[in-house]
């Protein structure tokens, strides 16, 4: 355990803390999709530290702990996680949750982040969705859907945002606090893509709900949307 608190790994200390054999969160169990999950949303950023600390309404403080003092911040102290920490922390949420195979069988990743973020935590949803004609959705993460696309071979996160916000027919309501996506590429059986290219920022210009856009006619201000 880490009682101390400890800062996000960024530029060379990243790749000195995290790289090599032995770093990252150590698997075991089919426990692949929470400890990705972690690792993410932990390991490289500060967005969702409140997690950690931040005396929620409806915050389990043993949970929080768990995730404070027995993962994230040996993560970022050490770069390494031991199975036996993650199991802990699945066990509780076998627990507090609906469902009793949190701790051997695989799970959706967003399954995961909303009993952790909603039930136990109970932070506000990070952004909100709107499709056509339908009333705004709280989320707390997106999951990317879309029809195989043949001329999509290695896709970025933004190739792949774009054809699944369009093929849903969905908006951004506002700029999200937080903008968690989850990949098609998970699971035992089947992957969409055999790798994805991280894009390193995300334009969500065309994706924001009655957002000014200039159009790429006259370049005023646009009146119409073409899909």
């Amino acid at each position: 355990q880490a009682p101390d608190s400890f800062p996000p790994l960024r530029d060379e200390a990243a790749v000195r803390v995290l790289q090599g054999r032995m770093k990252g969160i150590q698997g075991h169990c089919n426990s692949c999709y929470m400890d990705a999950a972690l690792f993410s949303l932990f390991s490289c950023t500060s967005v969702l530290d409140s997690m950690l600390f931040k005396p929620f309404l409806l915050c389990d403080r043993n949970v929080q702990s768990i995730l404070r003092d027995e993962i994230v911040n040996p993560l970022r102290k050490t770069g390494f996680v031991r199975a036996r920490s993650v199991m802990h922390l699945r066990e509780q949420l076998t627990e507090k949750g609906q469902c009793s195979s949190f701790t051997n069988a695989e799970k959706d990743p967003e399954e995961f982040l909303n009993l952790i973020m909603h039930q136990i935590l109970g932070i506000e949803p990070l952004f909100k969705l709107q499709s056509e004609g339908r009333k705004e959705q709280d989320c707390y993460c997106y999951q990317i859907f879309m029809d195989k696309q043949e001329d999509l071979v290695v896709p970025d996160v933004q190739q792949l945002v774009e054809h699944s916000f369009l093929s849903s027919n969905l908006k951004l309501v506002e700029i999200p606090s937080c903008f968690i996506i989850q990949m098609p590429r998970f699971g035992k059986e089947y992957k969409m893509f055999s790798k994805i290219i991280p894009s390193l920022e995300l334009d969500i210009t065309d994706l924001l709900l009655d957002s000014p856009r200039e159009c790429c006619v006259c370049g005023d201000v646009a009146t119409l949307e073409c899909s």
